[in-house]
């Protein structure tokens, strides 16, 4: 059995940006100061919903630096250090080291893609460049690729990867990964509508984009579960599916980007080719956060 990196909601945290498109450094701060005050188990830093793809390498390991510094051991960081090209993931791997956050997630890589037995390869040479905990990042309708749960049994094996963020959104997978791998590898969820059914087979809570603005709920869904309070946990799942399914009304981090701007944390500002929302899902979007009192 390995060490678990953290329990319950670990937020996918967007990066405020200003109008201008540099970072927001001020409006950053206060965000994750919220965060963790609200509930917050964990921060996942220059992921996808951080905008990790149009970050440069200076910003990249930046907002790392300034996350880890600004949330100063309260709770676990995770820093994104995922690439199509295993040598500068290795970079990214170390530098994250360096800074000292708690691990690091690993998308698969994307557009050139690979093998699952390249897919292994990659992973280990990844795990072995670094002793930080590694959590698998399996998105496929991002990158087109699929991590299988036999690969999951085999990347188990390493004894620094220690986790998945599955995001397949097909149960059935998760399931057999359980089964698979069981202790080995602890399983995040990556969709936010699939907390519950994924905790109801082991799972050990969520990296998610609802906890951006609704952190403390998205906390009590995780932990009202591990109360052994699944009803009042599946409510609450259940309440927000509204809220979240208006998250993804458009192309994350598009919506979640425009919710926070609007609860105060800075300009709404995505670098392109994301773009912002037509007016038809502002509607969606804003009707969703006063029906839970966010507006």
């Amino acid at each position: 059995m390995k060490n678990t990196i953290f329990t319950g909601a670990g937020i996918a945290v967007v990066t405020p940006m200003k109008q201008d498109g540099s970072i927001d450094w001020e409006n950053y701060g206060r965000m994750l100061d919220w965060q963790i005050d609200n509930k917050a188990d964990a921060i996942i830093v220059c992921g996808t919903t951080g905008e990790s793809s149009t970050l440069n390498d200076e910003e990249h390991i930046e907002s790392i630096r300034f996350v880890q510094n600004h949330v100063n051991g309260r709770i676990p960081v995770i820093a994104g250090a995922g690439s199509n090209e295993t040598a500068y993931a290795i970079k990214l791997a170390k530098e994250s080291k360096a800074l000292g956050v708690d691990g690091i997630l690993v998308v698969t890589p994307y557009y050139n893609k690979t093998s699952q037995r390249g897919l292994i390869a990659h992973y280990n040479a990844i795990a072995d460049a670094t002793d930080l905990p590694v959590i698998v990042y399996s998105v496929a309708g991002r990158t087109g690729l699929n991590v299988t749960p036999a690969t999951c049994k085999e990347l188990a094996k390493h004894p620094n990867i220690v986790a998945i963020k599955e995001a397949s959104g097909n149960i059935s997978q998760v399931a057999s990964i359980r089964h698979l791998c069981g202790d080995d590898l602890d399983v995040y969820s990556g969709n936010d509508d699939m907390i519950v059914p994924i905790l109801s087979l082991g799972g050990k809570g969520v990296i998610s984009v609802l906890a951006n603005i609704c952190p403390k709920e998205t906390h009590d869904i995780c932990q009202l579960y591990f109360d052994g309070k699944v009803k009042e946990a599946e409510k609450l799942q259940l309440d927000y599916l509204d809220l979240i399914q208006a998250l993804f009304v458009d192309v994350n981090p598009i919506p979640v980007k425009e919710a926070v701007a609007a609860m105060g944390f800075g300009a709404n500002f995505c670098r392109m080719p994301l773009y912002g929302m037509d007016d038809s899902g502002k509607k969606v979007l804003m009707d969703a956060m006063k029906a839970h009192g966010l507006l």
